[in-house]
């Protein structure tokens, strides 16, 4: 989330983060996101309606939304989380709305504990949006999150 932060008061460092990121995990790069707000509880990701990311019917792929979901869940997740905990998503429920014709948004939302239990499902739920402002699908994903052992928490 630092990091986050600090490249984001940067000239094109939402950018810069979103490739960084894209390296560390790089299916994601399918789906050229862009990571446009990140804070505990709450995360964006956007992506343009381009011909990679298209079906056979010249709109935005079910899968290319699931990834963006996924990114914008994951990377929401990890900065809610304590530092003493990991995740790793378990499993995903889909509603396709209607046909995504558009640039899409990916908003991750999730209600956080007062108090992290040692392992436990948390769910992130995630509408994904058009350009105007409607849902085109709906996912909710469900992270496992459990404490690190303890020689990956020192690290």
């Amino acid at each position: 989330l630092a990091l986050y932060n600090n490249l984001s008061a940067l000239p094109m460092g939402k950018a810069l983060f979103s490739k960084s990121l894209c390296l560390k995990a790089p299916y994601f790069a399918s789906i050229k996101p862009l990571i446009s707000e990140l804070r505990p509880g709450y995360g964006e990701v956007k992506i343009r309606r381009r011909r990679p990311v298209l079906n056979h019917l010249g709109t935005v792929h079910a899968i290319a939304m699931c990834n963006m979901a996924e990114l914008a869940g994951g990377t929401m997740t990890d900065v809610s989380i304590p530092l003493t905990h990991r995740w790793i998503p378990k499993g995903m429920e889909v509603e396709y709305l209607k046909k995504a014709e558009t640039d899409l948004t990916a908003v991750a939302t999730a209600e956080l504990p007062s108090q992290w239990p040692k392992a436990g499902n948390f769910i992130a739920n995630v509408d994904i949006l058009d350009t105007q402002g409607q849902a085109v699908a709906r996912m909710a994903i469900t992270m496992w999150v459990s404490e690190k052992a303890r020689r990956q928490q020192t690290a």
